[in-house]
């Protein structure tokens, strides 16, 4: 299942919950001071609290299942994940409160601050703080980002035998495109920031990315379904726009269904857009030890490792690795024209009106 992810602050009122309404953390909940304990108490407390409950980090997402298999084999964590939107995430936060179920989240990155300002994060910086990069975390570890991807392409060339490696070779085919739920999903919303950036737009001018999608939209060429895996390998879906690490982690499923099977995956070279996700820790957290174990864990190099296994790309750019990991990534001349988000604070106003944008300017025109 393909891991909904939402950037857009709006969608918390669809859900029918204030995030952004100035709730603040109840009075009968406390915070524990992680970043005033030691590694070692942090793991004796871990034992006590036994387990670590997730939303939005599902096992087939970048590799997930691995880290949490390795937390159980090393220090005995049951875990199970709820999967569900940035958005959503938060929302369980804000609604459970001191009868919190869950423990740690991953959110999109602009998310992270929105958390950390509504009272929901709980500190943690890890050992690794001065291996990740400023722009990468808040001051005290509110929230971390553990990995990030690069919206790129995926091509069924069983269906389209000249794969587009450009948004502009997208325009001159033929066949239809699915970029999933622009309303909701993270991955979705910064296709269309990098189909602005291939167009001369940028995080505050998000016009040229929905004028492009219009124009596919108008031709008939937009696919209106769910973007999801099981479309994609039965051949549903021709071309599909989607972070990197998706792309690669579907293709190689795909290849293991059958060995025939045949998708190319392009960076566009004219310009596309890089974000990270990260972790945060629920402040209501009955188990919160145990949240900042696993997030611990997830920046060390087992935990960057095995992200990059899902193919994402670590945070960390000191953890090396294994070369057989390294050889499965999409080679490094392909993101020359891509880059990381420039004015957060124009993308984060930028993804409150992306839906209704979407809807009335690019949706409204789809055949």
């Amino acid at each position: 299942m393909m891991k909904r992810r939402s950037i857009s602050v709006a969608v918390a009122f669809i859900l029918g919950v204030s995030l952004l309404s100035g709730c603040t953390q109840s009075a009968g909940a406390e915070k524990v001071d992680l970043n005033s304990l030691s590694l070692d108490e942090i793991v004796t407390a871990t034992k006590t609290e036994g387990r670590v409950d997730s939303v939005g980090m599902p096992d087939t997402w970048a590799n997930w299942g691995e880290t949490w298999s390795e937390l159980k084999t090393t220090y005995g964590l049951e875990h199970s994940d709820t999967d569900m939107s940035s958005a959503e995430e938060l929302a369980v936060f804000e609604s459970e409160k001191n009868n919190a179920t869950k423990d740690i989240g991953d959110v999109g990155q602009s998310f992270g601050p929105v958390a950390e300002e509504k009272g929901l994060t709980q500190a943690y910086k890890t050992s690794y703080w001065d291996s990740i990069p400023d722009w990468a975390k808040d001051d005290d570890g509110d929230w971390i980002i553990g990995y990030y991807g690069t919206i790129a392409f995926i091509t069924n060339t069983a269906l389209v035998p000249n794969p587009p490696k450009s948004f502009a070779d997208l325009m001159t085919g033929d066949y239809v495109v699915a970029v999933g739920d622009v309303t909701k999903a993270s991955q979705a919303q910064n296709a269309v920031l990098a189909a602005a950036i291939a167009n001369g737009g940028s995080e505050s001018n998000i016009k040229p990315g929905l004028d492009f999608f219009k124009k596919l939209a108008e031709q008939g060429r937009l696919d209106k379904g769910e973007l999801s895996l099981s479309r994609l390998e039965k051949g549903e879906v021709a071309v599909a726009i989607l972070w990197d690490y998706n792309a690669l982690g579907y293709r190689e499923q795909f290849l293991t269904n059958n060995p025939n099977a045949a998708f190319a995956l392009n960076v566009p070279v004219d310009g596309s857009i890089q974000s990270g996700y990260a972790t945060v820790i629920n402040a209501y957290s009955k188990r919160p030890h145990a949240a900042a174990l696993a997030r611990e864990y997830i920046l060390s190099d087992e935990g960057q490792i095995n992200l990059a296994k899902g193919f994402a790309k670590p945070i960390r750019s000191d953890v090396v690795l294994p070369q057989e990991v390294a050889a499965k990534m999409i080679p490094d001349e392909q993101y020359v024209k891509a880059r990381m988000v420039k004015d957060r604070e124009a993308w984060t106003a930028t993804t409150e009106t992306i839906g209704t944008l979407w809807q009335e300017d690019v949706m409204a025109y789809a055949k």
